[in-house]
């Protein structure tokens, strides 16, 4: 699977076809997770938790503290004592 990354945001796509994607906005020194989607033909495949965890590297990566208003990245980031 091939993930493209822009400022913001890592995604999968088929030509134009959106497939997946995470997108996630700065404040200051915060990094607000607030958007995760697959499609349903992906779904089940671990494509959402590979974009957290991917997203969180980026964030990280840039000394930014993590947040997330999208609910399965909340959950993703309890799951993984990251908050």
């Amino acid at each position: 699977m091939n993930f493209e990354k822009e400022n913001g945001r890592i995604f999968v796509r088929d030509g134009e076809k959106l497939l997946a994607e995470i997108t996630y906005t700065v404040k200051g020194d915060v990094a607000d997770i607030d958007h995760t989607f697959v499609d349903e033909s992906l779904r089940g495949m671990g494509v959402a938790s590979k974009l957290v965890e991917m997203a969180v590297e980026d964030i990280k990566s840039k000394g930014l503290n993590i947040v997330a208003s999208c609910t399965y990245a909340n959950k993703w980031l309890s799951k993984n004592n990251m908050i």
